[in-house]
């Protein structure tokens, strides 16, 4: 491998240890050892990026010694592949289930081992950026949600005009979202129509139209958190990629919760159920059927319908009347029937909000 690794040597024989030690260090690893599992426990730390673990050992045995590590509060996920002889198939579901990650035969055949390592270690890797990039999100988060906090809890001290306050509130942090992607001011005013239409067709109380009108714009606010090289990305992201971007929604629910204002309450809702899908197959929590808040069902559609007729930078615009049809496929599995059936209900005003806050 390019990079030197910290790989934890534990075995009894000192012939095993010296012989894994040479060929691990020919690749450019560097080695420590122990002679069983008390003392491996000793000399583990967060630096470890993979351990070697011998079965049969005095004073702890290797089935013990995984069962410890897994229970280590600090580098409990570290990778672990027995090196052993033994073959019976109870042992190594033994094994397995107690926390090893692979295995090595003895005796050690030199191509396996660099095989079985170098997979190991690549996954350590791929974990350690995904865990990287979570602290520097979080941190991130944190600075930015203060600084909201505190504009929040300033405005709440204003009496005169205080709803005014929370909805010019609700635009700009909607804005400094869409800012940060490509979608734009009109995009917002789109899915804030879209969104009050769905609900007026359902007949509930207008106090709840205009509640969902005005806290719709807050569904992307958790975007402030992503980092531009994945929300702008023009390809498809990769799989640790899309598991960040799939933060925003509790991103933006952080951002908006705690707040007295009914409308920002409502966006919090929105913020984190408007990925959810009717079958449960949605994020972040797999909110099935009614389960998912009614708001973020129906932001759901506005969002999705508005995402699709739009062009960005990874697709062109698709024609209504193709995304009518994706949107009918998408019918009880990720949209409310019922509420797609009201948005259909509506296709003359669906296309006047397409035509009034057109891309300029």
């Amino acid at each position: 491998m390019a990079d030197s690794k910290r790989v934890l040597i534990v075995d009894d024989e000192e012939l095993n240890r010296e012989l894994l030690v040479e060929i691990l260090s020919s690749y450019g690893h560097n080695c420590e050892v122990a002679a069983n599992g008390a003392e491996a426990l000793s000399v583990l730390n967060c630096d470890t990026d993979l351990v070697l673990l011998d079965v049969m050992m005095p004073v702890m045995d290797g089935f013990e010694t995984v069962s410890q590590i897994r229970a280590h509060p600090v580098c409990g996920d570290v990778p672990i592949i027995m090196v052993t002889a033994m073959t019976d198939k109870r042992d190594r579901l033994r094994a397995v289930t107690l926390g090893a990650n692979d295995f090595v035969a003895k005796p050690i055949d030199r191509l396996e081992l660099r095989v079985r390592t170098d997979a190991q270690l690549a996954l350590k890797a791929s974990r350690d950026a995904l865990k990287r990039h979570k602290a520097e999100l979080e941190a991130t988060v944190l600075e930015r949600t203060a600084d909201l906090r505190l504009a929040l809890e300033e405005l709440a001290g204003v009496q005169k005009s205080t709803h005014e306050a929370y909805i010019d509130t609700i635009h700009r942090l909607a804005l400094a979202a869409e800012f940060k992607d490509e979608q734009t001011a009109a995009h917002i005013a789109r899915v804030s129509h879209y969104c009050a239409m769905i609900a007026r067709g359902l007949q509930l109380p207008e106090s709840e139209v205009e509640i969902i009108f005005r806290a719709s714009p807050m569904h992307d606010v958790g975007k402030i958190g992503i980092p531009d090289s994945i929300l702008r990305k023009p390809g498809k992201l990769t799989p640790e990629e899309r598991a960040i971007m799939e933060q925003h929604t509790l991103i933006g629910s952080r951002i908006l919760g705690g707040s007295a204002s009914t409308l920002l309450q409502a966006g919090e809702v929105i913020a984190i159920s408007h990925h959810e899908k009717w079958d449960g197959s949605g994020y972040p929590h797999r909110l099935a059927g009614e389960a998912i808040p009614i708001y973020g069902r129906i932001c759901a559609i506005a969002d999705v319908f508005d995402a699709l007729v739009s062009k960005r930078s990874y697709k062109d615009a698709f024609p209504n009347e193709q995304v009518y049809e994706m949107l009918r496929e998408g019918r009880g599995a990720h949209f409310d029937p019922q509420l797609l059936d009201v948005f259909f209900a509506h296709l003359d005003e669906t296309t006047a909000i397409q035509r009034q806050y057109a891309e300029t």
